[in-house]
């Protein structure tokens, strides 16, 4: 790098502004770094860290860097005496990053500027660096082609790492470039219009991304942490298709009820489960056995993941005062005959919700619950009365997702004694059972996509009766098992002597 002695600088695209000459008094880290942009740090691997006893500037080094040229720029524009002390590149790169992620109370004291402006300017010109921008869009590309539902960016001690949850289990990314974490982080911010410079509070964005025919909508969260910002990206395909109600996995019986109920013309219909469950997939399946052309259909949704033709999908959007509740009410004016509800998740939602369903509305809604029957006492803690459940319900389907074995590595293989005496109690046993021994085409993790296991609880009268007459939980499920209600678990077991999926899935998704 060449440098303009009689200047004292070097070169004006690394350097942010002149730095001043500090004395020793004056050496927090943030100020014995003022006037260096990021980009000259990083670049040449060093970072200003204290003054010694003597009034040498010292200096931390990356143990592989030759930086004499830099610490050449540095006793000039310092004028002081440099001190190279060589560490680790991962020590070099947090340090900096401490640097820029120091709060301060007084803008001038910000990073590298005299005011914001040039402070922000210098997060926008390491955003914009050629290799950020290659990654960024590498990495959403590769989270949609390999089907990640969200990508995680972790802020640790050592640096920035990339995590993808691929059918519900999180495996590790592509990782960014060293020296540039700090810089993606500052590029996704910049994407989802973000304030780059906030640093100590969580914010949310969205990133709408167009892959050849495909059109993303990218949902950006950002929390601060111990060492740095980190970044969820949940990926939504605004161009993708909800699937059929046959294509989810429902054993024969479980999908004739199920069929039957999204063709009632009032009451209540529930899906539950956990978050990442699939409820958000089967209630747009449900949706789409109904007459668009012939009723009226509005979804309340948060937020909409996909566009169902002919039913009109109001987003939620609490900043403006539209949430479930609120919506609720506008659109039961909208002379609806079906509405889905994409969560109960307060009292005046359920309450709205299930006098919808009493006034000749056929309600579709999803509640967090661990079986069907628990959605019963979940809706009287909402302050639905036993009686209006009893008059408005019409079924519960509980579900989970399991990856599927790999059809490419698939082999037979003897499951452990433990396991073993789990399948014993369901018919046709066997011995073998198959697994996924690894391969490119499921990155070597056995599993290839994911299916549903679920358990329907239907509404017969005997069920109401209960409901009504306080019945605990145990009494319903005595009930509902005499009516044949397939639970959770039996239905995993029968996927995996089917040979869909393996025991460690079903133990994982259900735990007895």
């Amino acid at each position: 790098m060449a440098v303009d002695r009689s200047a004292g600088v070097g070169d004006p695209h690394l350097l942010s502004t002149a730095p001043h000459a500090y004395s020793p008094a004056g050496g927090s880290l943030p100020r014995l770094a003022a006037g260096l942009s990021p980009d000259y740090l990083l670049h040449h691997g060093i970072c200003p860290s204290s003054y010694t006893e003597d009034g040498a500037l010292r200096v931390l080094v990356s143990a592989d860097a030759d930086v004499r040229t830099a610490l050449e720029d540095l006793t000039l524009a310092y004028g002081t005496r440099v001190e190279p002390q060589r560490v680790d590149a991962a020590e070099v790169q947090r340090t900096i990053e401490r640097i820029v992620a120091s709060p301060t109370s007084n803008p001038d004291e910000a990073l590298g500027s005299d005011d914001d402006d040039s402070l922000l300017s210098d997060l926008r010109d390491l955003a914009s660096q050629p290799p950020v921008v290659r990654y960024v869009n590498f990495l959403v590309r590769e989270a949609y082609e390999s089907g990640a539902s969200d990508v995680h960016l972790e802020a640790w001690r050592n640096g920035l790492t990339s995590r993808m949850r691929l059918d519900g289990v999180l495996t590790n990314g592509p990782q960014p470039p060293s020296g540039l974490h700090y810089a993606v982080v500052s590029r996704i911010k910049l994407l989802a219009e973000l304030d780059i410079a906030e640093r100590r509070r969580p914010q949310d964005g969205r990133i709408r991304v167009r892959l050849e025919e495909r059109e993303l909508d990218v949902r950006v969260s950002t929390v601060p942490t111990m060492f740095g910002e980190s970044v969820v990206l949940r990926l939504l395909d605004r161009g993708g298709q909800p699937v059929n109600l046959e294509d989810l996995g429902m054993p024969r019986e479980t999908l004739g009820r199920v069929a039957h109920l999204t063709e009632k013309t009032h009451g209540l219909v529930l899906i539950t489960g956990p978050t990442g469950s699939g409820k958000t997939t089967t209630l747009y399946a449900a949706l789409q056995r109904r007459d668009v052309m012939g009723e009226k259909i509005i979804a309340v949704e948060d937020p909409v993941e996909y566009q169902l033709r002919g039913v009109t999908q109001v987003p939620v959007h609490r900043p403006a005062g539209v949430t479930f509740a609120t919506a609720l009410r506008s659109i039961l004016r909208q002379d609806p005959d079906v509405v889905m509800i994409g969560e109960m998740r307060d009292a005046e939602t359920a309450e709205i919700g299930v006098q919808a369903a009493m006034t000749g509305h056929l309600v579709f809604s999803s509640l967090h619950t661990n079986d069907a029957v628990a959605a019963i006492p979940r809706l009287v803690d909402l302050g639905v009365p036993e009686y209006l459940i009893a008059a408005t319900l019409e079924g519960v389907l509980a579900q989970r997702l399991v990856r599927r074995t790999c059809d490419a590595c698939r082999t037979d293989c003897e499951p452990p004694p433990e396991q073993m005496a789990r399948l014993a109690t369901s018919s046709g046993a066997s011995s073998r059972l198959t697994r996924g021994s690894g391969c490119p085409a499921c990155r070597g993790t056995g599993y290839r996509g994911r299916v549903g296991i679920f358990e329907l609880l239907v509404a017969t009268d005997e069920i109401r009766d209960a409901i009504a007459a306080r019945a605990p939980r145990s009494a319903l499920r005595a009930i509902a098992g005499q009516q044949g209600m397939l639970t959770l678990q039996e239905d995993g077991w029968r996927k995996v002597l089917d040979g869909v999926t393996t025991p460690e899935e079903v133990l994982r998704a259900v735990q007895d």
